[in-house]
């Protein structure tokens, strides 16, 4: 039984919807709107699978004009409208509902400009982020923020959630490479934010939007950042008897002021999922693996290095493993990058997304233990410890309904647990529909008035995304 609530579809709306879709055709091109019932069924979700609704429609703009049409017309009449970028949201960020026409970016995937000059790419929303890095990796350079799902998900979806990745804890996540926007809002208006300065006069309403889910407005073009590819790289692989020790270590390195460029966490079931999928060469008897990458020249990885290996020392390290070439690091990444897939190879399972202080990564890794064997679950734990952003992936058989439940209940508490350790309910996944009921536990009623004050301000009917972040009471009335 579902435990997550929708907004009720609207009944003006839905009688509407013969009529709706013939408009929709006249503003569209040919195939670029979907509606046959069958057609709209890949729709339904994104990869949280667990809730599922069939939108009214799906429209598939190829120009930033088109997208303003769209939402133009919705904005006329009431009709919600739910943006998509390539469905890989975790949190439900894209689920639609009934009375909803799904805006998907899919058709708009051209990287539009790139300017070494200014070290900037200009980019269609619809365009993935790996596609950046490939089309500028022969110059030397590479676009920072690398999610799991990076071969697949795209630039407006990663501007939604402030995605980040691996080496966010070097370079940043998303909003730390975001350097300007084309945006529509709601009323179809076309406006621009930020550019290719640095920095922009006025209000930083870039970075309002970056991790707005959707809700403020709907992104057609991003400016981003380019970096210089570094000198060298090298993953090393430490074990560790405990997943406590391997905290304490990853807390000790940054305390110690020691930023590598990625420091990756896998516990033993993650070890033994991934390794199975990879063949990635990772130790098999530790109880937890830290992925520790630095770069630069060879005399500041061998430095860099030491200094770990001293801390990791500290702390009973078991396997110090570095990669002995491109080939071996090629299969480190490609271990941890599957990660998700692997594991959905073997269970269904719910993947959380946490963020919590390094001093509380030990307590918070032991408390989700105990969190998950109370309600008679599994757990494997891979995530980005430099940045204390945790993804336990709980196990379960969806087919089994108590098993399911279950498995969103242990979800919450640790959520909870992360919030109360004095960390967040999101590090990159966003809020969704998986978090929104948590977010009083975050957040005062003041917070959220406020919060909600200036969602508002940028969208009075609540039309956009509707369902999603915010608590479904208490909202201002549209």
């Amino acid at each position: 039984m579902e435990q997550i609530g929708f907004l009720p579809p609207k009944s003006a709306v839905l009688s509407r919807r013969s009529e709706i879709v013939e408009d929709l055709l006249d503003l569209l091109p040919e195939g670029c709107l979907v509606h046959e019932p069958r057609a709209l069924v890949p729709f339904e979700t994104d990869a949280f699978v667990s809730y599922r609704r069939v939108p009214l429609a799906v429209a598939l703009p190829e120009t930033t004009a088109q997208v303003a049409a769209v939402l133009k017309y919705c904005h006329r009449y009431g009709i919600p409208v739910v943006p998509r970028g390539a469905g890989t949201s975790l949190s439900g960020g894209a689920i639609p509902q009934e009375d909803a026409v799904v805006l998907g970016l899919s058709k708009m995937s051209r990287i539009l400009e790139v300017d070494y000059a200014n070290r900037t790419a200009t980019v269609q929303a619809g365009v993935t982020n790996l596609a950046i890095s490939d089309a500028v990796s022969a110059d030397g350079y590479f676009y920072a923020p690398d999610p799991s799902s990076q071969l697949a998900c795209t630039i407006g979806g990663n501007i939604g959630m402030n995605s980040g990745g691996a080496h966010c804890l070097k370079y940043g996540v998303t909003t730390n490479n975001l350097l300007g926007v084309k945006m529509v809002l709601v009323d179809g208006t076309v406006i621009e934010l930020g550019g290719k300065a640095l920095d922009a006069p006025g209000l930083d309403l870039l970075g309002l939007l970056c991790g707005s889910e959707g809700q403020l407005g709907v992104v057609t073009e991003a400016t981003v950042r380019l970096i210089a590819k570094p000198e060298g790289a090298r993953p090393v692989l430490f074990g560790f008897d405990s997943s406590e020790e391997a905290g304490a270590c990853v807390a000790d390195i940054i305390g110690a002021g020691i930023i590598p460029v990625a420091i990756e966490f896998m516990d033993k079931p993650a070890i033994e999922i991934c390794e199975a999928f990879a063949q990635a060469g990772y130790p098999m008897d530790v109880e937890a693996l830290l992925i520790v990458e630095v770069e630069g020249s060879e005399a500041e990885m061998d430095g860099m290095l030491e200094s770990i290996i001293t801390i990791a020392r500290r702390h009973g390290v078991k396997v110090v493993k570095e990669s002995q070439s491109a080939t071996q690091a090629a299969l480190i990444w490609k271990g941890r990058k599957s990660a998700f897939g692997a594991t959905g190879r073997i269970a269904d399972y719910i993947c959380m997304d946490g963020t919590v202080p390094l001093s509380q990564l030990s307590n918070v890794l032991r408390g989700t233990a105990e969190i998950v064997a109370r309600h008679g679950l599994r757990v494997a734990n891979v995530f980005h410890a430099g940045d204390g952003n945790m993804h336990p992936l709980i196990l379960f058989n969806a087919n089994d309904p108590e098993d399911a439940a279950r498995a969103e209940a242990a979800g919450n508490e640790i959520l909870k647990l992360c919030v109360d350790a004095g960390g967040c309910l999101t590090g990159e996944h966003g809020v969704g529909i998986e978090k929104r009921d948590l977010m009083r536990h975050q957040y005062s009623e003041a917070d959220l008035v406020q919060q909600m004050g200036v969602r508002a301000a940028f969208d009075p009917q609540w039309i956009l995304n509707p369902s999603k972040v915010f608590p479904l009471e208490g909202r201002p009335a549209a």
